[in-house]
């Protein structure tokens, strides 16, 4: 298969109906221009499915049903609502891909940074 995208877009288009994404951002409350973010940032994760796995990624349709699957707390409960400012301060902060060894830190910074903004 020549694939036409990064074979991230392939899992997430295939994931994403099934992300709940809250009505306020989990900082500072803002209710607009929300986005979803992994804690467990996807480009890694899949990565290190698919070596570990010993998998081709130009054959991300034969596998992704799988991946999904054993990647239900990563994909759907490791997560969290941000205003689009927060998520960017946040991957200004972690990288673009943070590694996936700094999920709990990124869950720590966000329930900081709610402290900050009086939302405890």
């Amino acid at each position: 298969m020549d694939l036409k995208r990064d074979i991230v877009k392939y899992i997430r288009d295939k994931a994403k109906n099934k992300y709940e994404k809250g009505s306020e951002c989990r900082i500072c409350g803002e209710k607009v221009k929300l986005d979803f973010h992994h804690f467990y940032t996807l480009a890694p994760l899949i990565h290190d499915y698919v070596a570990k796995n010993k998998l081709d990624p130009k054959n991300v349709l034969s596998f992704r049903e799988d991946f999904i699957a054993e990647h239900q707390a990563e994909l759907y409960e490791h997560t969290v609502t941000l205003c689009n400012a927060h998520h960017l301060q946040l991957h200004s902060i972690y990288g673009r891909n943070p590694s996936l060894g700094t999920a709990n830190k990124q869950k720590n910074w966000v329930e900081i940074q709610r402290e900050k903004h009086g939302m405890v």
